[in-house]
C-alpha cells in the first residue's frame, strides 16, 4: 500500500485554490480608475462584476461531473491556462466588453477550482485527514480571494501602470499553480464515477440533500454579502465616504477575506451546526453594520461591516464544506462542492447587479439599504434552519461532548432510513 502523502503534499494542494481566487479578486480596487478611464455607471459595473458570476455558473454544471469521472488534473490544467489569458485581457482591457470578458473567464476558471480544486485537497488529505482537507480547502479559497485585492491596491497606489502590474504578478501565480497541479500526488477515479450526463444541474445523493441546503441557507447570504462589498465597495468609499485611495478599498477586502481565513481556523474544533449558526447570526450583523456605515458615512465602520460580512462567509463555506466532504461519497466530491456554490453563487450574482442599478435609479444609500435587508432576512431564515437542526440533533443523539464538524458530519445516519427521516 503506498504511503499517505506528507502534511506538506496537502498544503500545496491548495496553492492552485489561492492562485485562482487571487485573480477572482484582483480587480476590486481598479474599478474606480477603469471608471474613470472608460466611462460606465454602477448598473454596468455590477454586469461586469456579474459575468464572473455568469462563467463560475456555467461552470460547474460540467467540471464537477468531469472531474469526478476523468480526475482533477486533466480539468484543473485547461482552468489555470483560462486564468492566465484572463489576466492578459485584464491587463490590456480599454473597454467595457474586455472587462467583462476578462471575467467571464475569470468565472470560468474559478468553477472548475471550487470543484475540482477544492476537491483534490481533499483526495490529496485522504480519508485519515478529511477534516485537514475540509479546512485548507476552504480556507484557500478566501485566502486568496483577499490576497488579490490587497497586492492590486498596493500595487496600484505605488507603481506605474497600475491595471497592468498586478496582473503581470498574478500570471506568475498561476504559473507556479501549474507546476504545482503538475507535481501533485493526485489518481484517477478509483470507483465509477455516477452515471448520466456529463453537463448537468450539480447535485448530491438523495441521503445528503438536507446536508446541502443548510449549506447553502447559510453561505448563500454570507457570500452574497461579500459580492457585494467586492462590487460596489469601492463605490460607496469614493462616493459616500469621501476617499478614492486603492489601497483603502484593497485593505477592505483583504480585511473582509482575512476574517473569512482567521474564523475557519479558530472554530475548527467545533460542532458544525454551532458553526453554521455563527455564520448566519454574522450575516445578520454584517448587514446591519452596512446600513449604519453608509447612513454615517464611516470608513472604519464599513471595514468592520466588510469583517463581519467575511465571517459570514468563511463560516458558511467551512460548515458546508465539511458537511458534504464527510458525508457524499468519494466519487460525487467535487459534484457536491459544485452543488454548494452553485446555490451561493446565483443570489450573489443577482442581488448586487439589482442593487446596482437601483442605485443608478435611487442612489446608493437607498439601494445599499434595501440590499441589505434581503441578505439580512435571508441569514435570519438560515439562522432559524440551523437552530432546528441542533434542537433536532440533540433530541436524536445521545448525550456527550460536542462533535466537531467533520465528526458530526462523519455520524450522520446514511441510507434508505436516513433518508426517509429527513
Amino acid at each position: 500500500m503506498a504511503a499517505a502523502p506528507s502534511h506538506r503534499a496537502v498544503w500545496f494542494a491548495a496553492w492552485p485554490v489561492t492562485a485562482v481566487f487571487a485573480l477572482s479578486n484582483t480587480a476590486t480596487p481598479l474599478y474606480v480608475l477603469w471608471q474613470e478611464r472608460i466611462g460606465f455607471s454602477s448598473g454596468t459595473l455590477t454586469v461586469i462584476f456579474a459575468c464572473y458570476i455568469v462563467g463560475l455558473l456555467g461552470a460547474l454544471p460540467v467540471a464537477g461531473v468531469t472531474s469526478d469521472r476523468i480526475g482533477r488534473r486533466p480539468v484543473l490544467l485547461p482552468a489555470l491556462a483560462l486564468g492566465v489569458v484572463a489576466g492578459v485581457v485584464f491587463a490590456t482591457a480599454t473597454s467595457v466588453a474586455a472587462l467583462a470578458v476578462a471575467r467571464l473567464l475569470t468565472g470560468v476558471a474559478v468553477g472548475v477550482v471550487v470543484s475540482a480544486g477544492m476537491a483534490a485537497v481533499t483526495d490529496v488529505a485522504g480519508p485519515e485527514r478529511r477534516r485537514l482537507g475540509a479546512l485548507l480547502a476552504s480556507t484557500a479559497m478566501v485566502l486568496g480571494a483577499g490576497l488579490g485585492p490587497m497586492l492590486a491596491g498596493v500595487l496600484s497606489q505605488t507603481l506605474p501602470a497600475p491595471t497592468v502590474t498586478v496582473f503581470l504578478l498574478e500570471i506568475a501565480l498561476l504559473g507556479l499553480a501549474v507546476v504545482v497541479v503538475l507535481r501533485l500526488p493526485l489518481r484517477g477515479p478509483t470507483r465509477p464515477a455516477s452515471t448520466g450526463p456529463w453537463i448537468r444541474l450539480p447535485s448530491v445523493p438523495r441521503a445528503n440533500r438536507r446536508e446541502l441546503l443548510l449549506g447553502i441557507a447559510v453561505f448563500a447570504p454570507g457570500i452574497t454579502a461579500t459580492s457585494y462589498v467586492l462590487s460596489l465597495g469601492p463605490s460607496l468609499l469614493s462616493r459616500l465616504l469621501g476617499t478614492d485611495n486603492r489601497m483603502v478599498a484593497g485593505l477592505m477586502a483583504f480585511v473582509m477575506f482575512g476574517a473569512a481565513t482567521g474564523v475557519q481556523f479558530a472554530v475548527r474544533r467545533v460542532a458544525v451546526r454551532s458553526v453554521l449558526l455563527a455564520g448566519a447570526v454574522a450575516g445578520v450583523a454584517a448587514m446591519t453594520g452596512l446600513v449604519i456605515a453608509v447612513y454615517q458615512a464611516s470608513v472604519p465602520l464599513l471595514l468592520g461591516t466588510a469583517a463581519l460580512a467575511g465571517t459570514a462567509q468563511g463560516l458558511g463555506q467551512l460548515g458546508g464544506l465539511t458537511l458534504l466532504g464527510e458525508a457524499v461519497p468519494a466519487e460525487r466530491r467535487a459534484e457536491a462542492n459544485a452543488a454548494l456554490n452553485t446555490g451561493g453563487y446565483i443570489p450573489a450574482g443577482l442581488l448586487p447587479v439589482a442593487a446596482g442599478y437601483l442605485a443608478d435609479a435611487v442612489g446608493l444609500t437607498a439601494a445599499t439599504t434595501a440590499f441589505a435587508t434581503v441578505v439580512l432576512l435571508a441569514a435570519a431564515t438560515g439562522a432559524v434552519l440551523a437552530v432546528g437542526v441542533a434542537r433536532e440533533t440533540a433530541s436524536e443523539t445521545p448525550k456527550g461532548p460536542p462533535a466537531s464538524a467533520a465528526r458530526m458530519a462523519s455520524e450522520t445516519p446514511k441510507g434508505p432510513s436516513a433518508s426517509a427521516s429527513r
